[in-house]
Formats: C-alpha cells, structure tokens, sequence
C-alpha cells in the first residue's frame, strides 16, 4: 500500500501530463494570435492612413450622438417630471374643490329637507335659523346661505337678515331648479352678489318641493370666488408658469397670472380652452393666446362639477436648468470632439507621408535611378514569386536575357554620358516591347536587362524578344565601333513549365547561356529554347 501511495505521489496525473503538454502550445497559440492581430491592425493603419482620421472622426461623431442623445433624453425627461409634477397639483387641487363641494352639498340637503318640513316654519325664528343652517356654518369660504320662495324672494337666511326687495328669480341658479325638478346639484356661472354688496361668488343651489310636488323654491350656498383664488395662490408654477380653474362652458373663475379679460369673462373662443374641452384629463404643449408664452398644459376635470382645473408651466421655466447643463456638455462636447477629429487628422497625413516616404524609399530600393526600371533585387523577387504562381497555376514563365552590343566599346568612343543616355533609351524600348500589367522589366546590372513574361509559352516569347530587337535597332543611335553602324541589343530568350526547369534561377541563367550563343553568332539576334533543366533539351526555332 505504501508504495502506491508513494508512486501515486511520484508520478503526475493524466491530466496534469495534458497540462503541461498542451499548456505551452497553447500559450503560443495566443501569442501567436495577439501579435497577428496586432499586426493586422498596424497593416490596415499603415496601408489606409486616412482610416486613423477617418475612424478618429467617425468615434467623435458617435460620442459627440451619444451625447446629444443623452441631452435630448435630459430634455424629455425634465418635461415629463414638470407633467408629473402638474398632475400631482391638479390631482391636489381637483380633490380640494371636489371635497368642499360634497359639504356644501350636504349643506344643502340639510337646508332642502329642513326647508321641505312644513312644522319648521312654525318654529320661532331663532330656532329655525339655527335647524336649517347650522351645518352650513362649519362650511369654508361661505359666503351665505339662503332659502328662496318659488317667487326667488329670500324666505330665510343664515345671517337672519331678509331683503324683501330683492329677487333671484333671474339668477341661473334659481331658473334651473325652477325648470328641471331633477336639475340636482347646480352650481352657477360667477356673479356679483345683490345680497352682499357685490361680492364675487359662484352658488350652488338645490330645489324645494312643496308637499305636492311643485316648485316651492331653492335652497342657496353662495361660494366666494376668495376660495379658488388662495387655491391657485399657494401654487408656484414658476416665473412665467400659469395656473387657471374655468368652468365647462369657458368661464373663468380664477387665474394665475391674470387673464386678460378678467374673472366671470368666457374663453370657450380661445384654441386652448377647445383643446381642453375635449377631454376629462390631457396634457398638451402650446402657445398662450394670452401671452404668446410656450407651456405644457396639464388639466383635469372635477369629479360631478363642471370645473375644470389647470396647470400650465413654462416650457423656459421648465428647461432653464437643462439648457445650462446642456450648454456646458455641448461646448466641451464640441471642444474635445472636435479637439480629436482635429488630432487624428493630423496623425492621418502624418501617416499618409510616412506611408508616401515607406513607399518612396521602397521604390528606390527596388529601382534602377538610371533607367527608372526594376533593380537586380526586385528581377529576384519578382522571378520567384512568378515561379511560385506557374507551379500553382500550371502556367508557362519565360524569361528574356539581354544585353547592348559592344557597349564598352561604345563608351569608350563617345563617354560614359552618352553610355548612360543609351541605357536610358534602350530600358524605354524594352520596358514599351513588353506592354502587359503582369510583365517585368529589370535592369540585370551594366548593360544587362531581363525580361520577365508570365504566362507566355516559348513562341510569345519569341515574338516579344524580337519585338524588342527590332524597336532598339529601329532607334538607329550611331556606334561605329559595331558592325551594324547603330546600337543593337542581343537577346537569350527561355521558357518553361515549373516546376520542369528546376527553379526560376536555372530559368534566369539558362536565358543567359542563351544570351551568349546569341552574341556568339554575330550579335543582334535571338536565340531561345524550351528550357527542361537536362542536358539536351529541345533546341529552339531557329533565330530570326
């Protein structure tokens, strides 16, 4: 037992042998991973430089959103916080007015069934004073009750006083119960009271019957109109805010800030009361008739009267506080937002003439300064990256070899400026024989050049060769050291299908053993050759 407690000690599990097999593959798989990414990332910066402005601009322009969302999200929730707060008030208002309501109504019924008992009449004043208005003494605001005869003559007062002269048969209060046995509770327009000097108040009346059924008068509470002006005066609505309470047919009864017409005047013309009359309960943004001030309107019908409660905040009053946060967010918004677009711009061009210098020094390096064709480094290059892509694609690759005749001899007749304007022309002519995107023209070294011909089997090759030829020779620059009397190029022109031939070098030197047999035969020819890589391989047709 004790030695396979010890060996199970000594020798790791399966799983921590996994661990420590797979954990450093995996590691370098992640490393691996992160610097490719990397690197794809530096690759696509390097090679689109304005995608640093670009993205610099289009992350501004996101945030720079975000925010104006955010503001404008601000914005909506300030205005539905100012209706919240409004219905709050008008909810408070509404049940105020609809409870004094109930007990002037009970009041009233009070008075009506008192009124209605034929024995009260014989009571002695005093005490019939006291039975039929003692409830509506604990009444608010009260600005008198009464008991009026079906000729609307005062027949009873809480006060004790009676006015003989004085009739209220015109009053709407009085015409409707006169009218309409079930008119119920009914509550007047306002109007200035004949028994009170003149006080603004509004009535609430409710009929009497006599014993038969007939109209024999109206139980009276008249309401001053001091009632629902300290409601609306307690309310702060803000400074340019208003506050109204109207009844269902457009009259006013009190208003904070003052209506132009005053109160007892009738709005039912007015856009805003039309909007209002609508509906029970609403909110609604628009201009004041009055005023010409933009508010957000929040209004709500009393329960079983006819008056309506509204409040009406200013939409500035509402948004000052908003728009002082919103400016300072949008000026720093704009200022580092376009603080960044700025920066990344200029870290685009700056990019841009790194990328235009890379690619300047590139050129140069792969560039011949003399003839302006590729150098020596980019012929081997581009030749075994044209290799690679035959054996891939099972393509054909020739190679051109050439060389200017006698051009040592030429420089030491006519100097060395003269050589160098040659080199010129003659790299012009050969780069212009061979005309297609996908070929390459290189200047091998001195007065060697190569041609490049992907895709091209041996007679295309040929062609283009002679091509060539032709437009040197065609060019008729004086040389009199040659037996042509002009500048003449020799060309070895080879061709094969990789990957027979071995490898694009063995393709590049079989050109030039080509080259040489070609200067050997007299110089200003062709000679080419399907190149297998073996010793006598097929020879080619014969040189033009």
């Amino acid at each position: 037992m004790a030695d396979r407690i010890q060996e199970s000690v000594q020798e790791p599990s399966a799983c921590v042998r996994a661990r420590r097999v797979f954990a450093p593959g995996w590691r370098l798989r992640a490393r691996r991973w992160v610097f490719a990414g990397g690197k794809s990332v530096t690759g696509l910066i390097g090679g689109h430089p304005f995608f640093t402005g670009w993205a610099g601009t289009i992350i501004a322009t996101a945030m720079a959103a975000l925010t104006y969302a955010a503001l404008y999200e601000g914005r909506a929730e300030e205005l539905r916080h100012a209706v919240e707060n409004s219905s709050n008030i008008v909810r408070i208002v509404t049940s105020d007015i609809a409870r004094n309501v109930e007990l002037y109504d009970l009041s009233l019924r009070a008075v009506v069934s008192g009124a209605q008992q034929p024995q009260t009449w014989e009571l002695p004043a005093t005490l019939r004073q006291r039975m039929l208005f003692d409830r509506a003494t604990a009444a608010s605001f009260l600005g008198g009750a009464y008991v009026l005869d079906a000729q609307g003559h005062v027949k009873a007062s809480q006060s004790g006083v009676l006015t003989p002269g004085v009739s209220l048969a015109d009053r709407d209060y009085f015409v409707a119960q006169q009218r309409d046995p079930h008119a119920g509770l009914f509550i007047s327009k306002p109007y200035r009271s004949r028994l009170r000097q003149g006080v603004l108040s509004i009535a609430l009346s409710r009929r009497i019957d006599a014993p038969d059924g007939t109209f024999a008068g109206a139980a009276l509470l008249g309401v001053r109109l001091e009632y629902f002006e300290q409601l609306i005066d307690r309310i702060d609505v803000g400074q340019r805010g208003g506050v109204f309470i109207i009844m269902q047919d457009g009259t006013l009864l009190a208003s904070k800030p003052m209506m132009p017409l005053g109160i007892g005047a009738n709005y039912a013309s007015w856009h805003n009361y039309k909007i209002i009359s609508r509906h029970d309960t609403g909110t609604f943004t628009a201009h004041s008739e009055a005023d010409g001030v933009l508010r957000v309107y929040t209004y709500a019908h009393v329960d079983n009267t006819p008056i309506i409660v509204g409040v009406a905040p200013a939409v500035d009053d509402i948004l000052a506080g908003w728009r002082r946060r919103a400016s300072i967010a949008l000026a720093m918004t704009t200022m580092f937002g376009g603080a960044w677009v700025a920066v990344s711009w200029i870290l685009a061009f700056v990019l841009r003439d790194k990328v235009l210098a890379q690619a300047a020094l590139q050129r140069l390096a792969l560039t011949d300064p003399l003839t302006g064709l590729a150098n020596r480094r980019a012929l081997d290059e581009r030749l075994n990256s044209e290799w690679r892509r035959a054996v891939r694609l099972q393509q054909p690759l020739a190679v051109l070899f050439l060389d200017i005749d006698h051009f040592k001899l030429f420089n030491d007749t006519y100097g060395h400026g003269a050589g160098d304007e040659v080199l010129a022309l003659v790299a012009e002519r050969i780069a212009s024989g061979s005309r297609r995107a996908v070929d390459m023209t290189a200047r091998y070294g001195g007065e060697e050049f190569a041609v490049v011909l992907p895709g091209t089997p041996l007679a295309g090759a040929q062609k283009i060769a002679e091509k060539i030829r032709r437009r040197v020779e065609s060019a008729n620059l004086s040389h009199s050291g040659s037996r042509y009397g002009r500048v003449t190029v020799s060309v070895g022109c080879a061709s094969c299908e990789p990957p027979v031939g071995g490898s694009a070098a063995q393709l590049l030197a079989a050109a030039d053993v080509l080259l040489y047999e070609a200067k050997s035969a007299g110089r200003n020819q062709v000679h080419a050759k399907e190149w297998t890589g073996e010793a006598g391989a097929a020879n080619a047709p014969p040189a033009a």
